[in-house]
C-alpha cells in the first residue's frame, strides 16, 4: 500500500516572512509616536495656562514596546502638582495628560490596530 506524501507549498515564504512579522511586531514605536502625538496635542489642549511653559513641556516619547508621557523639566517643577494636586497647600488637581489619554483611546488603538493590520497582512504562503 502506498503512502500518502504531501507536500507544503510556499513554506519558505510563510516561514520567511513569519519571522518578518515576529521581528515588526517587537518594534512598535512607529504608531507609538503616532498616538504620543495625539494624546501630547490633547494634552496641550486640556492644560491650565499661565506662562505656556507647562503646556511647552508636554511631550511623549516612543520606544519598541512603550509610549512614555512626561510633563515638566527642571524649570517647570510644579507638572505633578498641576495634574496631582498637593493637598497640603491646599492645591487642587486639574489633570490634564489623565484625561487627554482617556479622550484619546480610540485614536491610540487604532493606530496600534492599523499597525497590527498592516503586520499580518505582509505574512505570505502559497
Amino acid at each position: 500500500m502506498a503512502e500518502d506524501v504531501y507536500r507544503l507549498e510556499g513554506a519558505d515564504t510563510l516561514r520567511a516572512t513569519l519571522a518578518k512579522a515576529a521581528h515588526d511586531l517587537g518594534d512598535l514605536s512607529g504608531p507609538g509616536k503616532r498616538s504620543g502625538a495625539v494624546v501630547v496635542a490633547r494634552a496641550r489642549s486640556l492644560v491650565p495656562r499661565l506662562s505656556g511653559a507647562l503646556q511647552g513641556s508636554i511631550r511623549a516619547e516612543a520606544a519598541k514596546q512603550a509610549v512614555d508621557l512626561m510633563a515638566g523639566y527642571a524649570s517647570v517643577p510644579y507638572a505633578g502638582v498641576i495634574e496631582g494636586g498637593w493637598r497640603a497647600r491646599n492645591i487642587r488637581p486639574q489633570p490634564y495628560l489623565r484625561p487627554a489619554l482617556a479622550e484619546s483611546e480610540s485614536e491610540v488603538e487604532r493606530e496600534y490596530e492599523g499597525e497590527l493590520e498592516a503586520i499580518a497582512g505582509r505574512i505570505k504562503g502559497a
